[in-house]
């Protein structure tokens, strides 16, 4: 097997070297997905339980043919193994790629490369412990006296997931926002001037999502709003380029040294 130790940025590989660590590295990240993909599908029932968590008590969602029950769970162990082994993956892909980067570009990808994962995973989380049980009480309890109220598992197990991973990506705000600070496409000054289209921004993106029904919307925006305020206060301290990052040896001038 090729190596898996990450390569100096001053290292060259040849083409087969580089594709023999491409296949290296997606060779681990598909093995810690069938790990996980292993321990979700031993352990579905609990899957199913905690996906079900946010429904009414008393109400448990129904399947409408012979093979729907074997792939629902299915799927729901398989979108879980993806969360359970999403820093591997993730470490494989910066592992991958971060020779193409220079020790000063380095510095400031890795910090953004950290927190994509614990962004995703809280904005999971957030959406789970917070946005779903509200959302799915307003929706079941809208005109229910006019309709006979029964959820089917594939259905109601897409809309969770969707929206969980909608808001795990939503998340995401910070990180292209530094980014974008970074690499001087904004400023901090730019990012307070503009908060009025972002709020803008984010209603749209909000009402983009599985449900856009006001409780969801509202619970949806807040926190990415919250997220953009705090984005400015990190530009204003991490975003700026360090003088490191921005000395680029003048090559006209060391030739004519």
């Amino acid at each position: 097997m090729a190596r898996v130790k990450p390569i100096h940025h001053d290292e060259r590989l040849s083409l087969v070297d580089h594709l023999g660590e491409l296949r290296s590295r997606l060779f681990l990240s598909v093995l810690a997905f069938f790990v996980a993909f292993a321990l979700t599908s031993w352990q579905n029932h609990f899957v199913l339980q905690v996906m079900n968590k946010p429904l009414p008590e008393g109400l448990d969602p129904i399947t409408l043919g012979p093979a729907e029950p074997f792939y629902t769970t299915i799927t729901n162990s398989a979108y879980a193994a993806i969360l359970i082994a999403l820093p591997v993956i993730l470490y494989q892909i910066y592992a991958f790629v971060l020779p193409a980067f220079s020790p000063q570009e380095r510095r400031v990808a890795l910090p953004l490369l950290l927190l994509i994962p614990v962004l995703f995973i809280a904005g999971v989380c957030f959406c789970y412990f917070i946005v779903l049980n509200p959302a799915m009480e307003f929706l079941l309890s809208f005109n229910s006296d006019e309709f006979r109220i029964e959820i089917r598992a594939r259905d109601y197990y897409s809309f969770v997931t969707m929206i969980m991973l909608a808001m795990g990506l939503g998340f995401q705000i910070p990180v292209g926002i530094l980014a974008a600070t970074r690499i001087g496409l904004v400023t901090p000054e730019k990012l307070r001037k503009s908060r009025g289209y972002a709020i803008v921004g984010i209603a749209v993106l909000a009402s983009l999502l599985p449900t856009i029904d006001p409780v969801t919307l509202l619970l949806e925006m807040v926190p990415l709003i919250l997220l953009y305020e705090l984005s400015i206060q990190l530009a204003r301290f991490f975003g700026k380029p360090s003088e490191s990052d921005l000395d680029v040896p003048d090559v006209a001038s060391a030739e004519g040294s």
